[in-house]
Protein backbone atom coordinates (compact mmCIF):
# COMPACT_ATOMS: atom_id res chain seq x y z
CA UNK A 1 0.00 0.00 0.00
CA UNK A 2 1.44 3.55 -0.40
CA UNK A 3 1.75 6.22 1.77
CA UNK A 4 0.85 10.06 0.89
CA UNK A 5 3.85 11.49 1.85
CA UNK A 6 2.66 15.24 0.61
CA UNK A 7 3.77 17.39 -2.31
CA UNK A 8 7.27 17.35 -2.39
CA UNK A 9 10.09 17.97 -5.14
CA UNK A 10 11.05 14.15 -5.84
CA UNK A 11 11.34 12.87 -8.90
CA UNK A 12 13.62 10.48 -10.02
CA UNK A 13 15.49 10.61 -11.70
CA UNK A 14 17.18 14.11 -11.20
CA UNK A 15 19.79 15.47 -13.38
CA UNK A 16 22.99 17.44 -12.47
CA UNK A 17 23.08 20.25 -14.92
CA UNK A 18 26.06 22.54 -14.54
CA UNK A 19 24.16 25.68 -15.92
CA UNK A 20 26.92 27.99 -17.76
CA UNK A 21 26.41 31.69 -18.38
CA UNK A 22 28.47 35.20 -18.41
CA UNK A 23 27.22 37.74 -16.43
CA UNK A 24 27.19 41.52 -17.70
CA UNK A 25 30.29 42.19 -17.00
CA UNK A 26 31.68 38.88 -19.46
CA UNK A 27 32.82 36.64 -16.35
CA UNK A 28 31.93 33.25 -16.63
CA UNK A 29 29.76 31.53 -14.48
CA UNK A 30 28.84 28.00 -13.19
CA UNK A 31 25.62 26.78 -11.32
CA UNK A 32 24.70 23.70 -10.31
CA UNK A 33 20.85 22.58 -10.81
CA UNK A 34 18.52 19.94 -10.89
CA UNK A 35 15.62 20.65 -11.90
CA UNK A 36 15.32 20.59 -15.64
CA UNK A 37 14.73 18.54 -18.39
CA UNK A 38 13.83 17.89 -22.09
CA UNK A 39 10.55 20.05 -22.90
CA UNK A 40 10.52 19.43 -26.94
CA UNK A 41 11.73 17.50 -29.99
CA UNK A 42 11.06 19.59 -32.97
CA UNK A 43 12.84 22.20 -32.20
CA UNK A 44 14.61 20.68 -29.89
CA UNK A 45 14.90 22.29 -26.23
CA UNK A 46 15.23 21.91 -22.63
CA UNK A 47 13.92 23.82 -20.06
CA UNK A 48 15.74 24.62 -16.24
CA UNK A 49 13.96 26.15 -13.28
CA UNK A 50 15.98 28.41 -11.69
CA UNK A 51 15.04 30.89 -8.62
CA UNK A 52 15.47 34.71 -9.27
CA UNK A 53 17.90 35.24 -6.32
CA UNK A 54 20.97 33.00 -8.05
CA UNK A 55 23.26 34.78 -9.91
CA UNK A 56 22.50 32.53 -13.09
CA UNK A 57 18.98 33.85 -13.36
CA UNK A 58 20.10 37.47 -14.18
CA UNK A 59 22.57 36.20 -16.24
CA UNK A 60 20.42 34.55 -18.73
CA UNK A 61 18.04 37.23 -18.86
CA UNK A 62 20.89 39.50 -20.00
CA UNK A 63 22.60 37.45 -22.73
CA UNK A 64 19.34 35.28 -23.62
CA UNK A 65 21.36 32.02 -23.50
CA UNK A 66 23.00 29.60 -21.64
CA UNK A 67 24.95 25.96 -21.63
CA UNK A 68 24.16 22.70 -20.06
CA UNK A 69 27.21 21.31 -19.13
CA UNK A 70 26.77 17.33 -17.82
CA UNK A 71 29.68 16.25 -15.09
CA UNK A 72 31.39 12.68 -15.45
CA UNK A 73 31.82 11.02 -12.20
CA UNK A 74 35.46 12.05 -12.55
CA UNK A 75 34.30 15.81 -11.49
CA UNK A 76 31.72 15.12 -8.72
CA UNK A 77 33.22 17.34 -6.50
CA UNK A 78 33.93 20.62 -8.91
CA UNK A 79 30.07 19.91 -9.68
CA UNK A 80 29.00 20.05 -6.71
CA UNK A 81 31.23 22.95 -5.31
CA UNK A 82 29.36 24.99 -8.28
CA UNK A 83 26.19 24.84 -6.53
CA UNK A 84 27.50 25.55 -2.83
CA UNK A 85 28.54 29.18 -3.62
CA UNK A 86 27.29 32.02 -5.40
CA UNK A 87 29.43 33.47 -8.83
CA UNK A 88 28.55 36.90 -7.13
CA UNK A 89 30.80 36.21 -4.33
CA UNK A 90 33.66 33.79 -6.07
CA UNK A 91 35.10 32.86 -9.06
CA UNK A 92 33.98 29.53 -9.53
CA UNK A 93 36.32 28.67 -12.42
CA UNK A 94 39.55 30.22 -10.85
CA UNK A 95 38.51 28.15 -7.63
CA UNK A 96 37.46 24.81 -9.34
CA UNK A 97 40.33 24.81 -12.22
CA UNK A 98 38.20 24.06 -14.53
CA UNK A 99 38.11 26.01 -18.17
CA UNK A 100 35.41 28.11 -19.45
CA UNK A 101 35.26 28.09 -23.46
CA UNK A 102 32.94 30.84 -25.22
CA UNK A 103 30.51 29.19 -27.35
CA UNK A 104 30.23 30.28 -30.98
CA UNK A 105 26.65 29.98 -31.24
CA UNK A 106 25.38 31.69 -27.99
CA UNK A 107 26.53 34.26 -25.38
CA UNK A 108 27.60 31.72 -23.07
CA UNK A 109 30.93 29.63 -21.54
CA UNK A 110 30.99 25.86 -21.51
CA UNK A 111 33.02 23.31 -19.51
CA UNK A 112 36.32 21.93 -21.65
CA UNK A 113 36.43 19.21 -18.87
CA UNK A 114 33.06 18.09 -19.01
CA UNK A 115 32.27 15.44 -21.54
CA UNK A 116 28.58 16.48 -23.24
CA UNK A 117 27.27 20.19 -23.73
CA UNK A 118 23.85 21.61 -24.57
CA UNK A 119 24.54 25.22 -26.59
CA UNK A 120 20.91 27.12 -25.88
CA UNK A 121 19.02 30.10 -27.01
CA UNK A 122 16.91 31.30 -24.97
CA UNK A 123 13.04 30.77 -26.23
CA UNK A 124 10.73 31.65 -23.52
CA UNK A 125 10.88 32.52 -19.95
CA UNK A 126 7.66 31.37 -17.46
CA UNK A 127 7.76 32.48 -13.80
CA UNK A 128 6.15 29.61 -11.79
CA UNK A 129 6.08 30.33 -8.02
CA UNK A 130 9.63 30.51 -6.66
CA UNK A 131 11.62 29.43 -10.11
CA UNK A 132 11.33 30.74 -12.92
CA UNK A 133 10.87 28.50 -16.23
CA UNK A 134 13.54 28.88 -18.83
CA UNK A 135 13.50 27.24 -22.06
CA UNK A 136 15.92 26.86 -24.43
CA UNK A 137 16.17 25.98 -28.57
CA UNK A 138 19.21 23.54 -28.19
CA UNK A 139 21.50 24.63 -31.01
CA UNK A 140 24.52 22.52 -30.72
CA UNK A 141 25.30 19.64 -28.91
CA UNK A 142 28.99 18.67 -28.28
CA UNK A 143 30.19 15.37 -27.18
CA UNK A 144 33.85 14.46 -26.33
CA UNK A 145 34.80 12.16 -29.51
CA UNK A 146 36.36 9.33 -27.36
CA UNK A 147 33.10 9.17 -25.53
CA UNK A 148 31.13 8.34 -28.74
CA UNK A 149 29.81 4.57 -29.36
CA UNK A 150 30.21 2.86 -32.79
CA UNK A 151 27.07 5.13 -34.54
CA UNK A 152 29.16 8.08 -33.24
CA UNK A 153 26.17 9.26 -30.45
CA UNK A 154 27.33 9.90 -26.67
CA UNK A 155 27.74 6.91 -24.32
CA UNK A 156 26.57 6.83 -21.12
CA UNK A 157 28.63 4.37 -20.26
CA UNK A 158 31.51 6.06 -21.56
CA UNK A 159 30.36 9.35 -20.43
CA UNK A 160 29.52 8.22 -16.74
CA UNK A 161 27.27 10.76 -15.67
CA UNK A 162 25.36 10.80 -12.35
CA UNK A 163 22.41 11.85 -10.92
CA UNK A 164 20.85 14.09 -7.88
CA UNK A 165 18.83 12.39 -5.09
CA UNK A 166 16.51 15.28 -3.41
CA UNK A 167 14.95 13.01 -0.65
CA UNK A 168 18.64 12.54 0.46
CA UNK A 169 20.35 15.15 -1.18
CA UNK A 170 23.19 12.47 -2.41
CA UNK A 171 24.31 12.02 -5.85
CA UNK A 172 24.66 8.56 -7.50
CA UNK A 173 25.83 7.19 -10.28
CA UNK A 174 23.78 5.35 -13.55
CA UNK A 175 23.73 1.53 -12.70
CA UNK A 176 23.74 -0.94 -15.24
CA UNK A 177 21.58 -1.34 -18.45
CA UNK A 178 17.99 -3.23 -17.72
CA UNK A 179 16.74 -3.08 -21.72
CA UNK A 180 16.15 -2.04 -24.66
CA UNK A 181 13.40 1.04 -24.48
CA UNK A 182 10.76 0.58 -27.01
CA UNK A 183 11.49 -2.95 -27.67
CA UNK A 184 11.51 -4.76 -24.29
CA UNK A 185 7.97 -3.99 -23.30
CA UNK A 186 7.08 -5.75 -26.76
CA UNK A 187 6.94 -9.02 -25.20
CA UNK A 188 3.96 -7.66 -23.21
CA UNK A 189 1.66 -6.86 -26.89
CA UNK A 190 -0.44 -9.71 -28.03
Amino acid sequence: MKKSIGAKTILYPTPVFIIGSYDKYGKPNAMNAAWGGISSSVPPCVSISLREATYTHGNIIENKAFTINIPSEEYIKEADYFGIVSGRNEDKFAVSGLTPLKSTLVNAPYIEEFPLTLECKLVNILELGLHTHFTGEILDVKVNEDLMDSNKNPSIEKIKPFLYDPSFRSYYGIGKPLGKAFSIGKELKS
